[in-house]
């Protein structure tokens, strides 16, 4: 098929004939539609110069001691 022929296409009409597809095909079109995306500007989410709040686990004291201290209480359980 043609990039003009499937342009006429819904992705509905064409999902069969992927389908039908030998895996070796499906994984080399998936290649070519994530290179395309990839070469593509605007695909990213997030808005440039923006700050995002990304929580990390990294200096949070308070939730290591809890789970030491609760580690410690099965530890007398036992």
């Amino acid at each position: 098929m043609e990039a003009a022929s499937l342009s006429n296409n819904t992705l509905t009409a064409i999902l069969p004939a992927i389908r039908q597809l030998p895996s070796s095909d499906k994984l080399r079109l998936i290649r070519i539609l994530a290179e395309e995306l990839d070469n593509r500007e605007y695909i990213f989410p997030f808005e440039s110069d923006k700050e995002y709040c990304l929580p990390t686990p990294y200096n949070t004291f308070g939730a290591a001691e809890i789970l030491m201290d609760t580690l410690k209480k099965s530890d007398m359980d036992e």
